[in-house]
């Protein structure tokens, strides 16, 4: 049973709607998180996620689960970021096994709001948020055209519906990064950020969800791209800013031979993703092998260059 606010033209329950999944509590009604998170008095760590978790989101939940937290994860598989022809209906939808994974490490609350509570005006109808240009209109920007502005959409809505103290993100998407950090500095939202180191697999390849796309043969030639991008790193970091290009240039040519195809791969400065200086860099790329796309970055220093068998 429902009731229809006057002139709104959406629904809203009466009853807030709670479930138990995995011993955890799982919200999708708004009032219920409201309620919820008026009655906390401990700081709440939250971790925005489309679901389908692997250890690098479990990393995430350890990093909010500090200092007495409680720590509210997301699960919400955003359409508003997928670009046409993308694999929107087709990313697993995985929240029982998630959750089972997430009351391993000392989360106990989901929210999982559905797109007509995210959207309530329609996704074409909805308020939109422009990212600045001088950090969404470079690397993955280019190929994925509105994917940032679908992100800033969700991770704001999500910002007001949890009024978290502190989120967590994680650096594989370090351009993401960047700009939630400048949108919650913009928009003077009182939320700390939080960021952690990317989560590799036994041979160097970035977890990700997308990963279980990948077949035999493919996964076996995966981690050429990670090895790639940590050896021309290495190079960089010996190197001037000018024979970057260079740099560049040859490890698009390397990525080819080892059968990825390479979208791009740049050297950017870490803190504005303009032109790298010789400071404090980071080599971003992405590839697609077979019909999965994926994307990496390492830092210019030798402690994160991996040492790893070809």
């Amino acid at each position: 049973m429902s009731r229809l606010f006057a002139g709104a033209g959406f629904q809203v329950p009466e009853s807030p709607l709670v479930t138990e999944v995995a011993d955890l509590e799982v919200m999708t009604d708004l009032a219920a998180l409201r309620r919820w998170r008026t009655a906390l008095h401990d700081p709440v760590h939250f971790v925005p996620t489309m679901g389908n978790l692997h250890a690098g989101h479990l990393a995430l939940v350890d990093r909010a689960a500090c200092n007495g937290a409680i720590v509210l994860v997301s699960i919400f598989v955003n359409p508003a970021q997928f670009s046409p022809g993308e694999d929107f209906e087709r990313y697993p939808r995985t929240l029982e096994r998630d959750c089972r994974m997430l009351s391993e490490h000392g989360c106990n609350h989901v929210w999982a709001p559905g797109v007509e509570l995210m959207y309530p005006l329609g996704q074409q109808q909805r308020f939109r948020i422009q990212p600045p240009s001088g950090l969404s209109s470079g690397l993955c920007g280019v190929h994925r055209p509105g994917h940032f502005e679908g992100v800033c959409d969700a991770v704001m809505r999500l910002f007001w519906q949890v009024r978290p103290d502190r989120a967590v993100f994680g650096e594989k998407d370090f351009q993401q990064l960047l700009i939630i950090r400048k949108l919650v500095e913009d928009y003077a939202v009182p939320i700390g950020i939080d960021a952690v180191p990317i989560v590799r697999e036994a041979d160097g390849l970035a977890m990700s969800s997308r990963n279980q796309y990948l077949d035999l043969h493919q996964r076996r030639r995966a981690p050429g791209f990670y090895r790639t991008l940590a050896d021309f790193a290495e190079r960089a970091r010996h190197a001037d800013p000018g024979t970057f290009q260079s740099l560049e240039r040859s490890a698009l040519e390397r990525l080819e031979k080892l059968e990825f195809h390479p979208e791009y791969v740049e050297f950017r400065d870490a803190e504005t993703l303009g032109p790298a200086t010789g400071r404090n860099d980071r080599l971003f790329a992405a590839v697609r092998l077979g019909t999965t796309r994926l994307i990496d970055n390492v830092a210019l220093t030798r402690q994160n260059v991996a040492k790893l068998e070809n």
